[in-house]
């Protein structure tokens, strides 16, 4: 089926909408890198939130989703519904404490924390491979499913999308910073849902479906229906549910669910108002990404099985489909294409506006690394704030371009989700713990990063016969143990840039007990902490986990007719939810 002149009609006022609103706010965008970058840290905690959802939510998102139904069933997203917990722990734990540190980039932060050549060189190597390697390959997957939709969707080269779609988020990411980014992002996460929702119940009142009731009981969909895998067979739950909540979500470091939160989860926490803000936002989003928005990409995904139960059944009715393109994750946009007029363009112009948000998302965080953290601190000292907005333009096309270029060369989107999953590895911990322990210092770190990237590529690019899973677990425990002895075996950082940190950022916990002692001895001045809170956190954690996954779960329920589960799920939300609301005050930040 092919977009009818309203659909394109749709898909044309939304490009509209956000050239307008790029141009609308380029003037204070382009005052300084604080408002390029931060939108003046003064932005609503709701719209904050909203921000994270979509940028979440990108092109490749339910292509993803439907890749791991259609190939291990709905406890399939197991790989994905087990960052929660790290999710969680950033609201409760270390929103507020990102928010008090005051640096631009997450990057910054190194500086911050640890002291002398190590440290300077950890965050200019950080900036270059974040801000360049890691950076474009997050947008060459989401340019990936970009590409496979405009083939099927649209009816383009993949090439011709990018192009187009790229273009105008250039546009507008380049004039207007992360205020553009922030408010297209409102409107695209409105779009998602509206067409997520509204094509999922077309699709299941489709002749070939058959209903919600048909479809659950269809041949094709009966043993993909269960929220959790087979427990007697270990070669299903041991890589679906155990490794993801046992080892992923502490161990590797993903976009949008770094431990110690990061990335552009970071920078929202840095554009809130205040430490309350931070806490909020990333809380919503959290709450909207896992328990708010996946059924109807899994409700999707379970109705291709009807329509499209083998792969060369999606080739038959896509023969210009390149070979290379085809998988499991091109059933979700093949689906699409079914749809009415009108609803096709509304969700084209969802999928291509989350495509934007990502990419938009990640270009201006890219640029604020190589600008503040490369740039303007190894380069020019002096630039003026001028200059260092035209030099995060500069960055921005550049690592569009990039990005937009590995699309065209990757091939499917499970392939990139595993490798950057692979490629931290056993990182991660040190992101949770360099807050709570002195003695991890900037080596720590630098060992870490050698020694992923060092064990990634040998997992990658040999024959060693492991499974993903495998590799994962193997990568994460061989760099924790390298990164924990060079942690005992370097020097630790200096005294006074550890007393400077501790006095700013007052994390808690008993990891500082040494260092505090020690600073005392030798005559440095430690704030006193009124008393950590950090207990009360990590029982809010537990119970935000708890509170989400039931509302999750007892969402399935209510799809699936198991009303009594669904009904004791939603109590729990609810008690959970209410001693939440209740103990938030008690959080304690400087506001």
């Amino acid at each position: 089926m092919t977009l009818s002149t309203f659909d394109w009609a749709i898909i044309a006022v939304y490009f509209l909408f956000v050239l307008i609103v790029g141009i609308m706010v380029s003037k204070k965008a382009g005052s300084s890198v604080t408002e390029f970058f931060l939108s003046g840290r003064n932005m609503s905690w709701w719209i904050l939130g909203v921000s994270m959802v979509a940028t979440t939510f990108s092109a490749d998102t339910p292509n993803l989703v439907t890749d791991l139904v259609r190939q291990n069933g709905v406890s399939g997203n197991w790989v994905w519904w087990s960052m929660l917990l790290t999710g969680m722990l950033t609201v409760f734990v270390f929103a507020k404490l990102w928010r008090r540190s005051e640096v631009l980039t997450d990057i910054e932060f190194y500086e911050l924390r640890y002291s002398g050549q190590p440290a300077a060189f950890l965050r200019g190597f950080r900036a270059l491979y974040l801000g360049l390697i890691f950076n474009v390959l997050v947008m060459g997957a989401v340019s990936l499913a970009a590409i496979k939709f405009g083939e099927i969707v649209l009816g383009w080269d993949g090439w011709v999308t990018l192009l187009v779609a790229g273009t105008i988020t250039i546009a507008y990411s380049t004039i207007g910073g992360l205020k553009a980014v922030v408010v297209t992002d409102f409107v695209q996460f409105i779009l998602a849902m509206i067409g997520s929702i509204w094509a999922c119940i077309y699709i299941l009142g489709m002749e070939e479906v058959g209903g919600l009731t048909n479809l659950l009981t269809h041949e094709n969909v009966v043993g993909k229906t269960s929220l959790l895998p087979d427990f007697t067979d270990p070669s299903l739950w041991v890589p679906i549910m155990l490794v993801p909540l046992a080892v992923q979500w502490w161990a590797s470091y993903y976009p949008g669910a770094e431990p110690g939160g990061g990335g552009y989860i970071a920078q929202r926490m840095f554009s809130a108002k205040n430490e309350k803000g931070a806490i909020k936002a990333t809380l919503f989003y959290n709450a909207a990404h896992f328990a708010l928005r996946p059924w109807p990409w899994i409700l999707i995904a379970l109705a291709s099985l009807v329509v499209f139960p083998e792969l060369s059944d999606i080739q038959r009715v896509f023969p210009n489909l390149p070979a290379d393109k085809l998988g499991h994750d091109v059933a979700y946009p093949a689906m699409l294409t079914m749809l009415p007029k009108g609803l096709l363009g509304l969700v084209a112009a969802s999928l291509i506006a989350a495509f934007m948000s990502t990419m938009s998302t990640q270009l201006n965080l890219g640029a604020s690394y190589l600008v503040n953290d490369f740039y303007n601190r190894f380069i020019d000292r002096d630039a003026s704030q001028k200059k260092l907005v035209w030099m995060g333009r500069l960055f921005t096309v550049i690592s569009a371009l990039m990005g937009l270029s590995l699309g065209l060369v990757l091939t499917d989107a499970g392939q990139a989700f595993q490798y950057l999953l692979l490629l931290g590895a056993g990182t991660g911990a040190i992101y949770i713990l360099r807050w709570f322990w002195w003695r991890i210092n900037a080596m720590t770190e630098i060992v870490a990063m050698i020694a992923s990237l060092i064990i990634a590529g040998y997992f990658t690019f040999s024959d060693h016969g492991f499974e993903g899973w495998q590799t994962i677990v193997i990568g994460a425990i061989l760099t924790t143990i390298i990164w924990v002895v060079a942690t005992f075996v370097t020097p630790h950082t200096d005294t006074s840039k550890l007393v400077s940190f501790y006095n700013k950022i007052q994390p808690g916990g008993n990891g500082w007990s040494t260092l505090i002692t020690k600073a005392k001895a030798e005559g440095h001045t430690i704030s006193q902490n009124e008393g950590s809170r950090l207990p009360l956190e990590m029982l809010l954690f537990v119970l935000g986990v708890i509170a989400v996954y039931s509302a999750l779960f007892a969402t399935g329920h209510f799809i699936y007719g198991h009303m009594t589960s669904a009904l004791g799920l939603s109590a729990v939300v609810v008690v959970c939810v209410a001693f939440l609301i209740s103990s938030f005050k008690k959080i304690r930040t400087n506001e």
